[in-house]
């Protein structure tokens, strides 16, 4: 025999409304709550400013990778070679005072697309973990500090040229940074197709060269700087690395320094520096 069902008490009356209120209440929160990314979430695929970064250069838009922004630069990234097109970034005065300590940890990028270059893929390569955007510009931010060990910031390079001339120039600039305010720098590798060596089970591609360009913007000094190294040993003055910064845009392919005005940086651009500030 069925039983007979209870009927509903005041009691259990009052909790079935008490919690329709409360569902009711939370369902408008959720659909009414702020859907806007916060900064970690977007902070990867968007500036932090809107305004024109003098660093960033232009290229064309077929042919520019994954750009990304990080705490500390900015780089766009070719999953072809497994290395960046270009690395950018403004180093100020201050800056170059941080005391954060050097990682180490090389690590792969977790917002780079395609296959995942690890710091293996440089093992026993003969090839330096070569950093774009040194760990030494990124002291004043641990986060920058450890997103400056990205694989996608980093090159298979020489390493008489990465712990000699190209580490002058380092330290050259963190030199400017502190004497001139600041410096917008950028910097990459060079495929000229004469060297086609890969490394690693990812098959990162050695670069033939590396450029870097360095704007002082001063009302003391003003002048564009274009350096052009050789993937190999060098140990030579850094003024035999100098060209123009024309002649590294046809190289590349790249516009740089497009905010400046334009007679000024027509100016800059074409000027052949044979003394180093």
């Amino acid at each position: 025999m069925a039983k007979k069902k209870k009927k509903p008490t005041i009691v259990s009356l009052w909790i079935a409304f008490v919690l329709a209120i409360v569902s009711y209440v939370s369902g408008q929160s959720w659909m009414e709550r702020d859907t806007t990314p916060t900064t970690e979430e977007s902070e990867q695929t968007q500036p932090a400013t809107d305004a024109p970064l003098m660093e960033i250069p232009v290229m064309d838009a077929k042919k520019q990778g994954q750009v990304l922004y990080r705490t500390g630069y900015t780089l766009a990234y070719d999953q072809k070679n497994r290395t960046p097109q270009w690395v950018a970034w403004e180093l100020t005065k201050k800056e170059t005072n941080g005391k954060e300590e050097r990682t180490n940890k090389f690590q792969p990028d977790p917002d780079a697309k395609g296959p995942k270059v690890v710091t293996y893929d440089y093992s026993n390569s003969g090839y330096d973990r070569g950093h774009m955007a040194p760990a030494a510009d990124m002291k004043w931010s641990k986060k920058a500090m450890e997103e400056s060990f990205y694989m996608t910031n980093i090159c298979p390079q020489n390493h008489n040229l990465n712990t000699s001339d190209w580490g002058e120039l380092e330290n050259k600039s963190r030199q400017w940074a502190r004497r001139f305010d600041k410096v917008h720098i950028v910097c990459g590798p060079i495929y000229t197709g004469k060297r086609k060596e890969y490394i690693g089970d990812n098959r990162v591609r050695v670069p033939d060269a590396f450029f870097k360009v360095i704007l002082i913007n001063h009302a003391k000094k003003q002048v564009a700087l274009a350096f052009l190294f050789d993937n190999e040993s060098g140990e030579r003055p850094l003024t035999e690395y100098l060209t123009t910064v024309d002649k590294v845009e046809k190289l590349t392919g790249m516009d740089f320094f497009s905010a400046l005005p334009d007679e000024l940086e027509n100016r800059l651009e074409a000027e052949i520096v044979k003394e180093l500030p």
